[in-house]
């Protein structure tokens, strides 16, 4: 896919060509003419990734062209009708449109080894357009311009070049096709390739750097969703699949070999050092709790990813997702100097975004469409184990690195890598003394926790180990990758337990948010794993012993806490207060009367209150009249109960329903005419 200045895109080797108005003066299209052939000239110094000795030659073409529209322009004088001269001026125009399009194609970054196996079409569309060319010079009346011998001469040198050679694949790009399906063939085999022959390939389609296969990569996926979308041709996704895994395996085990003790092995370090002294929740949507692909600024001053603040608002909220402060302006501002430092951090951690800010499928995100893409998978996965078992420390590192990139972007590489064998020095690299492969260590186990037969093999042999680096990390990033660890693993009932009864591992969690240190997502992240634990009732105490309570209470009065971590706090005071000794710890800490303000206030999400509501409902079922006679003092409590019951999920609707009949019951209660169904149910659970 194709992005153009104008935001529109285009698929590849498709020339969307405008045809000139008919009532164009032929001075204007002469202009337009001379400027659209000066921008085909200077695609001369750039590199084709196939076709290359057609293209020079055509550019040459088009550089003698060029002086026959000069000539053209001088004697065409005052704005005059040259009907026949419009016309074939116009056909030449649409020609060079055409041509620029695929001259893009050929020279795209990114774009260069799906082209080059498109060497044939590009040919193809190369010789028509040429030819295209001399017909309309042919037809153009010289005769209406009274143009030098010497300018008539060039027009003919011009038709009979077009004419006579003859657009053929370069014997270069048919060798180097064929080597890259003899590639695919090793693949399909698991063999391993001649690096050689590896590098053969990479040479001729200028594929030099880590960051060329990332765009490659991202290419070639946006061409399969397209593939996808059209349901066109299953065998182009094949082929498009089987070069995503050549691409991958070039960027995993050949580029490393070439790159080490160059110019790009330095360039990593620059960049380490130009975001020294980050931390990664900076560069967190506040909603999404994903990097920010396009970060932007809204009123308040608070930076979000533009593609989720505009769901916020499009979903009818005009508050800040993190203060509650409603808004007078939706307006967005770009925030550049972030957007610098994301990309800087990224190029230096292998972190891959979404492009121009766009969220899009993982392609890796299913299992790969050919055999060659898959068996490239596992000879990468079994390059990258041997890389951190018998690699020196940078070889370690950029194993570590390429792990977290392809842990990150799919079921089938996490797979392929826990098959290989790699979560046991995964979990033998936590004990290193380098913070940078100890934090890549604990980011590359978290994403291997998502998947089924990598969550037994960290739990048996690594939560001791993960629950260490939680507590005692080197780095705020890798405790905070410890701790969503946890949460994954905590999805599973036997593991769920085997954390609460680890003495180190709820402590460590609410420390986080417990910790000045840390921003809102980061205590987001480690609440999520305590709800996670939550779903075991053995668990409950054991949170409540960590001083949960207290400190979400604390959380919530905080006036600089998030709404999203405000919605947090209260989902997980809820889950307490299911039980009853959970719900006497939240009202002697004045958790009803903070909950009751919550519940009152105008300023706060929909999310709040759902979650609002449910905890003060647990409060009422456990703890009786007391509770909803407070209720019945504030007078706003009812209108918020009704407002969530016509804006909220069935979930939060059917909570509010529930506390209003509790709150009528307690009214009516007290001119005697209905029995209390809280004194006959006490202390019973909340659904």
């Amino acid at each position: 896919m194709i992005h153009t200045k104008t935001g529109s895109s285009r698929r590849i080797l498709t020339f969307p060509a405008v045809q000139p108005c008919k009532s164009i003066s032929i001075t204007t299209l002469l202009d337009s003419l001379i400027q659209l052939a000066g921008d085909i000239l200077t695609f001369k110094q750039k590199h084709f990734s196939t076709n290359k000795r057609s293209f020079q030659n055509t550019i040459r073409q088009i550089r003698n062209l060029v002086i026959v529209l000069e000539e053209i322009r001088i004697r065409a004088g005052p704005p005059r009708r040259f009907f026949p001269a419009v016309s074939s001026l116009s056909e030449i125009h649409v020609i060079l449109q055409k041509l620029k399009f695929l001259l893009e194609d050929c020279t795209r970054d990114g774009a260069r080894l799906c082209m080059l196996m498109s060497s044939d079409q590009v040919s193809d569309h190369l010789r028509a357009l040429t030819l295209s060319i001399s017909t309309s010079l042919s037809t153009f009346p010289v005769s209406s311009f009274d143009l030098p011998s010497e300018v008539n001469e060039v027009i003919c040198l011009v038709v009979q070049q077009a004419r006579k050679y003859v657009v053929r694949p370069d014997s270069d790009d048919k060798n180097v096709i064929a080597y890259v399906n003899g590639v695919f063939t090793l693949f399909e085999n698991r063999v391993t390739p001649d690096p050689d022959e590896v590098n053969r390939i990479l040479d001729h389609v200028g594929i030099r750097t880590w960051g060329d296969c990332v765009k490659e990569i991202n290419f070639l996926g946006e061409e399969i969703e397209a593939e996808r979308l059209e349901k066109i041709s299953n065998s182009r996704v094949e082929l498009l699949s089987s070069l995503i895994g050549f691409i991958c395996y070039s960027r995993c085990v050949i580029l490393p070999q070439n790159e080490r003790n160059t110019h790009h092995h330095r360039e990593d370090h620059v960049h380490e050092d130009l975001i020294r002294g980050l931390k990664v929740e900076d560069l967190l949507c506040p909603i999404s709790l994903e990097i920010m692909t396009d970060p932007v600024v809204i009123e308040t001053g608070h930076t979000y990813d533009r593609s989720s603040i505009t769901k916020w608002f499009g979903s009818g909220n005009i508050t800040c997702p993190k203060t509650g402060k409603i808004l007078t302006s939706t307006e967005l501002v770009d925030n550049v100097s972030l957007s610098h430092v994301i990309q800087k951090h990224c190029r230096a951690n292998g972190v891959v975004l979404a492009i121009n800010g766009r969220k899009r499928k993982s392609h890796g995100d299913v299992v790969p469409d050919s055999l060659a893409a898959k068996g490239a998978g596992r000879l990468i996965a079994r390059f990258l184990t041997s890389e951190l078992t018998n690699g020196d420390e940078e070889m370690v590192y950029r194993a570590l690195r390429e792990i977290r990139v392809l842990t990150k972007t799919g079921s089938f590489n996490r797979s392929c890598l826990v098959e290989a064998g790699c979560v046991s020095p995964l979990i033998k690299l936590l004990t290193s003394e380098d913070s940078r492969i100890q934090e890549s260590a604990m980011a590359g186990l978290l994403n291997l926790s998502k998947h089924v037969a990598g969550k037994a093999n960290i739990a048996g042999e690594g939560l001791g180990i993960i629950v260490k680096i939680l507590n005692e990390g080197a780095k705020t990033e890798t405790r905070l990758y410890a701790a969503s660890s946890l949460f994954y693993l905590s999805s599973v009932e036997d593991y769920s337990l085997l954390i609460g009864e680890n003495a180190d591992a709820i402590p460590g969690l609410m420390r986080i948010v417990k910790g000045e240190e840390y921003g809102d997502s980061a205590k987001r992240n480690a609440l999520l794993a305590v709800m996670g634990l939550l779903m075991q009732s053995e668990n409950h105490w054991r949170v409540l012993a960590a001083g949960a309570v207290p400190a979400l209470l604390d959380l919530l009065r905080d006036e600089e806490t998030g709404g999203e971590l405000t919605a947090d706090c209260l989902a997980t005071l809820a889950k307490l207060a299911e039980y009853p000794d959970g719900t006497i710890g939240v009202i002697r800490r004045g958790g009803l009367k903070l909950a009751v303000k919550i519940l009152s206030s105008s300023g706060v999400s929909q999310a709040v209150k759902q979650h609002c509501v449910a905890l003060v409902l647990n409060l009422c079922l456990n703890a009786g009249n007391d509770v909803v006679g407070v209720l019945v003092k504030n007078s706003v409590v009812m209108r918020s109960l009704y407002t969530v019951i016509s804006n909220g999920e069935y979930g939060g609707s059917k909570k509010a329903s529930a506390l209003i009949r509790m709150i009528h019951e307690y009214q009516e209660r007290k001119t005697g005419s209905v029995e209390s169904s809280l004194q006959r149910g006490r202390f019973i659970h909340a659904w």
